[in-house]
């Protein structure tokens, strides 16, 4: 320091002012010497320590004892990167997601028979499909239909033995309505659609052990090519175990009655709760209330929620992990205060006050947590950014996370160094040299 202080260590609080004359300005000279301050009543009073001199204060105390801060400081950051890798490694996925409803479209409804008042399942009128078509702000309009068939490898299989596939009856223009994609072959076509022909969902397919285009399966009693294999449908899980079979066909050859079972509907994004709400009417008008809605974001957000409470479970432990970096902190500080009471002991002696060894203490504390936050939000950054980059997903660490880490271990530094300062600074200089 450059304030006349001996050694960089301030004086302690004013002592009594010396008696008038020679003894007086002797009192001065050593109240300069040492670095006190001469006060407006000719007294002295320890000098102040600027914010810089703080900080060099705490960062001695941490530049002498390197292994013991390396380990403390590794308990708080092992607990802020716990914290920081859910976050954003939860935050990740969300926003691979959303990306991925944003390729497909969020705009999609679903149109379902509900119960009749016997209990059991309506049926949707033929003209469903047109008559929702007619509504301005639907933009595209498929569905498919329910048959009683069931569709086997060939023809050896046991009757019964369906592995849970349906077969359903669908219009070529289902696949861009549900933004589904064609993996093997080609999707149903003007030509297609009226001759046995079937293309099976990614789940089908691999029931069945049949990706081939060409190959024979045998449903409904009789042979069916083979003309595509489909990519799964997020927006349409149900198609994943299904094979589809054109319109016309199933008419002809599965004798299907042409009630359609789902009703695919796209809609503009700023309309679609206006259509949600006259769907019912437009689809059955005599029977508005045998029809379900729904839609498939809606099951993506209860997916969220059930996710948002494994989160918060992780964030728990997180939290444990950061209360026990928070004791190590502590027992740090606690072991340095006795250690150090020789130091302490010639500080009080050279007119350091009891506040300043306390900020002194401290700050030691907030530094060396402050060390651990640092490290511990890289290195739960470094982690989230791992993660994504494997799964081929966008990386996401929310802001306020990486600065929630920091205060948290700033708080608990603080908390975990209060003890150690107040003792340290309750020391007397006779106690604290007789210690040593």
């Amino acid at each position: 320091m450059t304030d006349g202080t001996t050694n960089g260590l301030p004086m302690d609080d004013a002592p009594p002012t010396l008696p008038s004359g020679r003894r007086r300005d002797a009192g001065r000279g050593r109240g300069r010497a040492s670095g006190a301050v001469g006060g407006t009543d000719g007294g002295l009073r320890a000098a102040r320590l600027g914010p810089q001199d703080i900080v060099r204060l705490g960062g001695t105390g941490l530049r002498t004892r390197p292994l013991r801060v390396f380990l403390s400081a590794l308990g708080i950051a092992i607990g802020v990167a716990a914290m920081i890798a859910v976050v954003g490694i939860s935050g990740s996925g969300r926003a691979e997601v959303d990306r991925r409803l944003d390729a497909l479209g969020t705009n999609l409804l679903r149109v379902a028979p509900g119960d009749t008042l016997d209990g059991t399942e309506a049926k949707l009128p033929h003209e469903a499909v047109p008559m929702i078509g007619r509504v301005p702000p639907v933009q595209q309009v498929a569905a498919t239909g329910a048959t009683d068939a069931h569709i086997y490898r060939n023809e050896h299989i046991a009757i019964g033995r369906t592995g849970s596939l349906e077969v359903l009856a669908a219009g070529t223009d289902l696949l861009p309505a549900v933004g589904g994609h064609v993996r093997r072959g080609r999707w149903l076509d003007s030509a297609t659609e009226k001759y046995p022909a079937v293309v099976l969902g990614s789940t089908a397919a691999g029931r069945l052990d049949v990706y081939t285009p060409g190959t024979r399966v045998w449903l409904g009693g009789r042979w069916f090519s083979l003309v595509g294999v489909l990519d799964p449908v997020p927006l349409a899980p149900e198609l994943d175990s299904a094979a589809l079979v054109g319109w016309p066909a199933a008419r002809t050859y599965l004798r299907f009655d042409g009630h359609p079972s789902t009703v695919y509907v796209r809609a503009e994004d700023s309309q679609v709760a206006e259509v949600r709400a006259v769907l019912p009417a437009t689809a059955y008008p005599e029977k508005p209330g045998q029809v379900r809605i729904s839609r498939p974001s809606d099951a993506l957000a209860a997916r969220e929620a059930t996710e948002s409470a494994l989160t918060g479970l992780l964030l728990g432990l997180g939290g444990v992990a950061l209360l026990v970096g928070g004791v190590g902190v502590g027992n740090t500080m606690v072991i340095s205060v006795l250690e150090r009471r020789p130091e302490i002991g010639l500080r009080r002696a050279l007119g350091a006050t009891r506040g300043q060894i306390r900020t002194q203490f401290v700050t030691e504390s907030l530094l060396l947590s402050l060390i651990g936050g640092l490290g511990g939000t890289v290195l739960g950054t470094a982690i989230t950014a791992a993660y994504a980059l494997s799964r081929d997903w966008p990386t996401v660490v929310p802001v306020w996370a990486s600065a929630a880490g920091i205060g948290c271990t700033l708080v608990i530094g603080m908390i975990a160094g209060l003890y150690p300062a107040v003792r340290a600074s309750r020391l007397s200089p006779t106690e604290a040299l007789s210690g040593s």
